[in-house]
C-alpha cells in the first residue's frame, strides 16, 4: 500500500497511478474538464507496456538466483537464450514500428515500453516541452486503430424482421 496511488474512473475501473505511466494523463487534473488520453488511447499503451515487459527490455535490478537463467556453453560472448515469448513479444513491438511514424513510435515505446517521463524524452530528443505529449497522443490514437480500439463500443447493424413466414397472417397462438 505503499507505493499506490489508486484513482477510481468511470465504469469502474481502478487505476494505480504509480504503476501505469499512462495514468497520470487518463485522468482529468485540476480545471481540466476531461483527461488528457481516452480509454482506448491508453489500453493501446498498456498492450505496448505489456510487451515490452514480456520482451525482456527493461535491465534486471535485483539479482536472480535461478539456474533457469544460465548462459548457453556455445555462446561466447555470455549472452543468454532469449524465450520463444521474448523473441515473439520483440517482434511484434518491431511490427509497430511499421504501423507507426518514426517520431511517433519512439516516443510510444519510450514512455510505455521503457518507462520514461516525457521530460526525459523532450530532454534526450531537443523537442520543446509538451511536445512529446502531443506526440504520444497522436501515436497511441494509430496505435489503437490499428489494434482495433475505438473510443466507443459499436455493434453490428440490428435488422428487424420484414415479415412473417407464410401467407403473411399472423400466428393467434404461439405454442
Amino acid at each position: 500500500a505503499q507505493h499506490r496511488t489508486l484513482v477510481q474512473r468511470p465504469g469502474g475501473v481502478v487505476l494505480n497511478l504509480e504503476e501505469s505511466p499512462l495514468a497520470r494523463l487518463a485522468i482529468a487534473g485540476h480545471g481540466e474538464a476531461a483527461a488528457f488520453l481516452a480509454p482506448h488511447q491508453v489500453e493501446a499503451g498498456e498492450q505496448v507496456r505489456r510487451l515490452a515487459e514480456r520482451a525482456r527490455l527493461q535491465p534486471r535490478l535485483t539479482m536472480n538466483y535461478s539456474g533457469a537463467h544460465v548462459a548457453s556453453p556455445g555462446l561466447s560472448d555470455g549472452a543468454t537464450e532469449v524465450s520463444d515469448l521474448a523473441s515473439d513479444a520483440r517482434r511484434r513491438l518491431a511490427q509497430l514500428h511499421a504501423v507507426l511514424p518514426s517520431d511517433c513510435a519512439g516516443v510510444v515505446l519510450d514512455v510505455c515500453g521503457l518507462l520514461k517521463g516525457l521530460q526525459t524524452v523532450e530532454q534526450e530528443r531537443g523537442w520543446p516541452r509538451r511536445s512529446a505529449k502531443l506526440v504520444l497522443r497522436i501515436g497511441l490514437e494509430q496505435l489503437a486503430q490499428h489494434y482495433g480500439f475505438a473510443p466507443m463500443a459499436v455493434g453490428g447493424v440490428s435488422r428487424r424482421p420484414h415479415a412473417w413466414l407464410g401467407e403473411g397472417a399472423r400466428p393467434e397462438r404461439f405454442g
